[in-house]
């Protein structure tokens, strides 16, 4: 064998190598690539359950305001037929030395029950979880119905502190019976020094519901005041502007004979 074949041998035999080492490398590679894509899609496709993340969370207080989703809550009596439906969405406000934060009621988070009476009927909405509640009490004199209690409690996620509070004895919303009470307003309660809740917009409806449907409309006071209010100023802003015309003409008018008296 020559010195010349032997060095294209030993030549081929190094690029052989060479090759073989930049294939393995670019298999093994391509293959670590794959194990992790395939466990991070598994793992995000197709979490395996557990009793950790089948636990409902608890309240998570947020720092700015927003608009809650208006959930529907209908409360049944013994005999199947509604006594309370209610439409509307809820803000708890969480003071905490002296700044605000907020949670809003979610309709797909919170279990309705109650009890429905003659003169009372109570609408209980629980936080899954044991986040809190939110508690209407209606009552009934004559042919007039109307929200006599609101009660509630939080329990955030942050800390163990519970925030409880209630207001009762009231008369809220008064609605003639067959009639429905309609509020596009939000409406905000004190419930407590620390726990505020905020209705609205809101619609409901106690005691006798035809078919389990709202019956007529009544306004609430916030949305009339809303609506009267900026036609009481306009009726003012002309009230004024027509005082003032007629001012400056008899003002101009006792001038002009005044002059006429001197010639």
């Amino acid at each position: 064998m020559t010195d010349k074949l032997r060095n294209n041998m030993h030549r081929e035999t190094i690029l052989f190598l060479l090759v073989a080492i930049i294939i393995g490398n670019s298999l093994m590679t391509a293959a670590l690539d794959q194990t992790i894509i395939t466990t991070d899609e598994s793992g995000l496709n197709n979490p395996e359950p557990t009793e950790q993340s089948s636990l409902p969370e608890k309240p998570v207080l947020q720092p700015k305001e927003t608009v809650p989703v208006t959930g529907n809550y209908v409360l049944n009596d013994t005999a199947g037929k509604p006594c309370i439906k209610v439409s509307m969405g809820g803000v708890y406000i969480v003071i905490v030395k002296t700044k605000a934060f907020y949670f809003n009621l979610d309709p797909s988070t919170t279990l309705a029950s109650g009890r429905c009476g003659q003169k009372e009927a109570v609408l209980f909405l629980a936080i899954v979880g044991k986040g809190g509640y939110l508690e209407l009490t209606f009552e009934k004199e004559g042919n007039i119905s109307y929200v006599s209690k609101v009660k509630a409690n939080l329990a955030p996620s942050k800390g163990n502190k519970n925030y409880p509070g209630v207001i009762e004895h009231e008369k809220l919303f008064p609605t003639a019976a067959d009639h429905s009470l309609k509020c596009n307003s939000q409406t905000e309660f004190h419930l407590a020094e620390n726990l505020r809740v905020k209705l609205g917009p809101l619609q409901f409806q106690a005691f006798k519901l035809t078919n389990g449907k709202f019956g007529e409309e009544v306004e609430c006071w916030a949305d009339f005041n809303k609506r009267i209010f900026p036609i009481i100023i306009g009726a003012t802003v002309v009230g004024l502007l027509l005082i003032a015309v007629l001012t400056f003409l008899i003002i101009w008018n006792s001038r002009r004979q005044a002059g006429y008296d001197r010639i």
